[in-house]
């Protein structure tokens, strides 16, 4: 028995490989956090002495006070809004806001839930207390407030 030595190694077969690369992609998708709010007011974040790090973003909700600014890009002079995710808000709207945040909250990231104050730095303090009044109203107890080390810009 003679053996034939023309016969050629079998190629590799691709054809599974764009499933692959699109599930790897929709993996990535999934698993990666990109939430960021389109800044709808505009604020001077207050000066602070002891400051800490944010160690956890993704279980900390936001809530921006500061000048509205309209479609233009301009901030109009005047009374000063809440800004709740991507929509200007009152303090009435807070109630709805800690219900949805909550409802899309993983449960490993529910009981870590922070709701972070972003607000300027001329800010009356009233609007300040309503906005806490109605977050420990809802059971939001965990609330910090962002400012920037004395000094820096």
């Amino acid at each position: 028995m003679i053996k034939d030595k023309r016969r050629a190694t079998p190629e590799l077969n691709t054809a599974s490989l764009p499933d692959l690369i699109f599930t790897v992609l929709f993996f990535f998708l999934i698993v990666t956090h990109l939430r960021q709010d389109q800044m709808r007011v505009r604020y001077e974040t207050p000066e602070g002495t002891k400051l800490e790090k944010l160690t956890r973003r993704s279980s900390t909700s936001y809530i921006y006070v500061g000048q509205p600014i309209d479609n233009l890009g301009k901030v109009k002079s005047g009374e000063m809004v809440i800004q709740l995710n991507d929509k200007i808000a009152t303090v009435d709207d807070i109630a709805s806001f800690v219900a949805n945040e909550r409802k899309n909250a993983s449960a490993e990231d529910l009981n870590r839930m922070v709701f972070d104050i972003k607000a300027d730095r001329n800010v009356k303090m009233g609007t300040i207390t309503d906005i806490k009044q109605m977050l420990r109203k809802h059971n939001a107890l965990r609330i910090r407030y962002s400012a920037q080390e004395k000094g820096k810009e």
